[in-house]
């Protein structure tokens, strides 16, 4: 039996982030961290495609708590001690410079997310944080405040305990019969399935501004929009995606979607077209892109509005500029099923908050057990916001446990 003061259980982010800081809070500690597979650290490595998305933009706590389907109530008084500026100075004063892009996302200046893997991995040996590679949880038992943690090479004990394995079904069910409730995970970020031939041909356009909704619910998002092989993807969809992540799993992933292209009401939008239609007169409508909408989307919502690459604007009847109107601001499109991303996947469910104690992220079932990250029933819409939650519960796990 390997004695410990404090085990951690997963080695991704919040898991390594949580070690790093307990031992520097209180070096006395011994630390380790257990992880299952030949290297920890994996889903750092993939996100941002490869860049490493370390958090995002949002100073304001209430702002903040906005971007989580589940757990925006909870987060709101750990985002209170442990926030996106500090996380920042985390990384600073740790050697890592942080930059802001255009849509508040946020990546080490290098651009890469080997910086931020090297940085856990210096600062783990630094402060003599012990990671044990290919040890894979088999059980977790609790005798007289002690935890035991068997694994596939060797058995460990310590008085402290943290799970910070992500979405691992496995630790999930191990949590479950200890007594934990455990909310059955679905997909949270995922793209939209779509077979239209409005956008058959024409991938990889991007419709800078839409506003998406669900028929028959009140869920919709706004923002970017990418036409992609299988369907449609980018924030507008990523983000609806999360917070209907439930709903969408009970209808098995086939539902009508209605796309505001422009966001314009139907009126305005047929008075612009009218208005056009005296303007352009001799122009062909097919090669008068309006709206700032991408030349090839255009030309398909005029084709899908019973009109000719040929037609001219002066030709335009009632029926074709009611068509061309509600295909800009009311299209609708069936939704069949759903892509995820592989590395980054994120899920819905996990421990119930109710179980937890969010002042500590300590299990209110067992003293000296924690949680830090998506273990729990936390998830974020695309941007930053899912690791900016594994930063701050594994900082208040540390100082809870290190104090």
């Amino acid at each position: 039996m390997t004695k410990k003061d404090v085990i951690i259980v997963g080695g991704g982010a919040a898991g390594f982030f949580a070690a790093i800081n307990i031992a520097e809070q209180n070096p006395a500690l011994k630390v380790a961290i257990l992880e299952r597979g030949n290297q920890g650290l994996t889903k750092v490595k993939v996100s941002g495609g490869g860049r490493c998305n370390v958090t995002h933009a949002e100073f304001i706590p209430s702002e903040l708590v906005q971007n989580y389907p589940r757990g925006e109530k909870e987060l709101l008084g750990p985002f209170h001690q442990f926030m996106t500026g500090d996380t920042i100075e985390w990384f600073e004063k740790r050697g890592v410079e942080l930059k802001i892009e255009e849509d508040g996302r946020m990546f080490p200046v290098s651009n890469s997310s080997q910086t931020i893997i090297d940085c856990f991995l210096n600062e783990s040996k630094k402060h003599k944080v012990e990671i044990f590679y290919n040890h894979a949880v088999k059980a977790i038992n609790n005798t007289n405040d002690i935890w035991e943690i068997i694994t596939s090479q060797t058995n460990f004990s310590a008085e402290k305990l943290v799970i910070a394995t992500g979405s691992n079904t496995k630790i999930w069910n191990l949590l479950k019969s200890l007594g934990h409730t455990i909310l059955q995970p679905v997909p949270s970020l995922f793209t939209f399935n779509i077979k239209d031939e409005r956008i058959n041909d024409i991938p990889g356009v991007v419709a800078p501004n839409v506003e998406v909704h669900i028929v028959d619910s009140n869920l919709y998002s706004q923002g970017p929009l990418l036409i992609t092989h299988w369907g449609m993807s980018a924030p507008a969809i990523l983000k609806l995606s999360a917070f209907a992540a439930l709903q969408l799993a009970q209808c098995d992933y086939k539902f009508q979607i209605e796309i505001n292209f422009i966001r314009k009401s139907l009126d305005d939008c047929l008075g612009n077209l009218k208005d056009l239609r005296n303007t352009l007169t001799k122009k062909t409508v097919f090669k008068s892109a309006q709206f700032e909408l991408p030349k090839r989307l255009w030309q398909q919502l005029v084709l899908a509005s019973e009109m000719t690459p040929e037609t001219r604007w002066a030709e335009l009847n009632k029926k074709q500029l009611d068509l061309l109107a509600s295909q800009l601001t009311k299209a609708f499109f069936n939704v069949n099923g759903k892509s995820t991303f592989k590395e980054e996947f994120v899920t819905a469910g996990g421990i119930d908050l109710k179980e937890v104690n969010f002042k500590s992220f300590e299990s209110k079932l067992f003293k000296n057990m924690f949680f830090a990250g998506e273990i729990l029933n936390i998830d974020a819409v695309t941007g930053g916001f899912n690791f900016q939650n594994a930063w701050t519960s594994g900082f208040i796990v540390a100082k809870s446990i290190s104090q």
